[in-house]
């Protein structure tokens, strides 16, 4: 997918996982070729020049990996914090796009002040499903 929209002109940015707990990092996804094990986890990142937390600003659309996430748009993520604290950086109207499996699109889950809606979920079995409904 990630060179699928490349060959189409658009431009990807990859998550980079700072050292320390905070927001994410970003960097231009150039090709499978220039990714190598992250410190976290062996999780893929992109190996040249960080953008900084604030790039994610410029971006229209944000896919969000996700254990889960609710009709209303609460995502499960991991724990970490590391997209809550990144995702306050986007721009109004950007569109933010959970990654899950079809049975990870559920009823309700419980919310946190600090928890950054969703406006989609993209799902194997249905596609993008809009968010909150």
């Amino acid at each position: 997918m990630l060179d699928r929209l490349r060959a189409r002109g658009t431009r990807v940015l990859l998550p980079v996982i700072a050292p320390v707990a905070g927001p994410l990092d970003w960097a231009e996804y150039s090709g499978p070729e220039t990714l190598a094990a992250g410190r976290l986890r062996g999780i893929l990142e992109p190996t040249g020049p960080r953008l900084g937390v604030t790039a994610v600003k410029a971006a229209e659309l944000v896919l969000v990996p996700a254990l889960a996430v609710d009709h209303g748009g609460v995502r499960l993520g991991r724990g970490a914090g590391h997209y809550d604290r990144s995702l306050v950086f986007v721009s109004p109207g950007t569109e933010l796009v959970a990654v899950v499996r079809d049975s990870e699109l559920v009823g309700r889950l419980p919310a946190q002040p600090h928890d950054v809606s969703m406006t989609g979920a993209l799902i194997p079995g249905q596609g993008l499903v809009r968010l909150p409904m």
